[in-house]
Parts: structure tokens; sequence; C-alpha cells
């Protein structure tokens, strides 16, 4: 059956001399991995530069059932970016989020309003000027609330732990040591209450950003299976450590 989407790009690596394997998170079919042929003349519809991280594309799938890999019939960049290609920082953001969602959302059937959110939040960093240092932080504590694990944050109050496990703020200490002492619970807070244009109004240090990004990270392992070790961060990290 042909099914035309919105895609998101999260990975994409070259199989034989003229297909390209993709994985797609897209906005009516869910998860997708598709298989490619890439023409090898200019002329071809489809083009390898197609199936970057993080780009927005509108495709026909052929989805059958019982097949692997799906086919893609037809590609083509649904929204061009204007500055995550070309800017470094950006640009090691976008490969971060790109193999941060494709592990948070391996099972994800479909869903769009997440597909909604991940959308908006990739063309907000494209089309920012400053003050973006924080976006990989915001996007992951907001991404939760899609996931299923988003905090609590009505019963809040400064000097809170924060129970990793329980996804709560509690005025002791939690009796296992899935938790965060009351200054790293309060960084989280802070995270969740913050969006996009308003985050550059915190000021962190780079250690601070670094620690809160393991911390994150290591909250997702806690309520997601087999969550790995992520290949971008350390490049992140050095950006903007």
């Amino acid at each position: 059956m042909l099914n035309q989407t919105l895609a998101i790009v999260l990975h994409a690596f070259k199989y034989g001399d003229e297909q390209v394997i993709v994985e797609l998170l897209t906005e009516t079919c869910g998860r997708q991995s598709c298989i490619v042929r890439i023409p090898k003349t200019q002329k071809g519809k489809i083009k390898k530069q197609y199936f970057q991280p993080l780009f927005l594309l509108d495709v026909i799938l052929d989805i059958r059932p019982n097949a692997k890999l799906q086919k893609i019939r037809e590609a083509r960049v649904a929204v061009p970016f204007l500055s995550i290609p070309f800017n470094p920082f950006k640009l090691s953001i976008s490969l971060f989020t790109a193999e941060f969602i494709r592990n948070a959302t391996l099972h994800e059937q479909t869903d769009g309003v997440l597909f909604a959110y991940i959308e908006n939040s990739i063309l907000w960093l494209d089309r920012c000027g400053d003050n973006f240092a924080n976006f990989h932080l915001v996007f992951m504590m907001r991404l939760t609330k899609f996931l299923g694990f988003y905090p609590n944050l009505d019963d809040y109050m400064p000097g809170d732990w924060f129970d990793l496990r329980g996804s709560c703020f509690c005025r002791t200490a939690p009796l296992h040591h899935d938790r965060l002492n009351p200054g790293d619970a309060e960084k989280i807070g802070l995270m969740l209450r913050m969006n996009f244009p308003t985050m550059y109004l915190y000021k962190m240090s780079h250690s601070e950003r670094n620690r809160l990004v393991d911390v994150i990270i290591n909250y997702y392992r806690l309520h997601i299976p087999d969550f790995p070790e992520l290949k971008s961060l350390p490049v992140l990290k050095e950006l903007f450590g």
C-alpha cells in the first residue's frame, strides 16, 4: 500500500552500490526502516543528500506488512534547512538529537502529536539565531511528556530531591540510589519550565550543561530498556564544554 507522509530522517547508511537503508520517524506510519535506490545519474528524482539526519521529507512509502524494509518510492525535501548544515554547533546538536530520537522512539507507533513536537523543535533550531546552547537539554526533558515519564512539577518545592525511578520530586531522599540531590533536582525543574525561546535566560557553565545531559540520559536509561551509549555525545560535549 502506498502511503504519502511527512518524515524525519534519523539515520541512513549505504547498502550496495545504489541503495541506502534509512530509518525514518513518520507522521502517519510511525517508525519505519526503509530501503531506497539512489540513481547514479544526476537526473534522478531521489538524491542521496536528502537522507541526512533530521532532514524533513515528504515521502511516498510502499508499506508491506511482512517486509523488514519498506520501500521509498518518492522523496523530496519538505522544508529546506536554512542554517543547520552550515553551522557547526547546530550541526553537532542535530546529529546528537537524531541519534537520541532514534533510540528514544524505537518502539513508538504512529503519534501525530509526538511527530509535531519533534518537527517544530527541529524547525525552531534551524531558524533561531543565537541562544540555542541549551536546546538539547530542553528538548530531551520535554520529550518525556510524549513518552510517558514526564515528571510531575505540581508539588515541587525548593530543596526537594528527584526520584529518577518514580519521575517525581520528593521532600526526603529516596531509599535507592537512582535519585538527584536538591541542586540537580532544581536544574531539572528549571528545564521543565522552560521552552526554546526562554531557555537562554538560564545561564549554565559548560561543566553544568554536560553534567545535566548525563543526568537526563541516565533518566532515559531507567525508563527505556536497552537505551545505548550515544556515539555523538562526546563531540557535543566537546563543542559545548
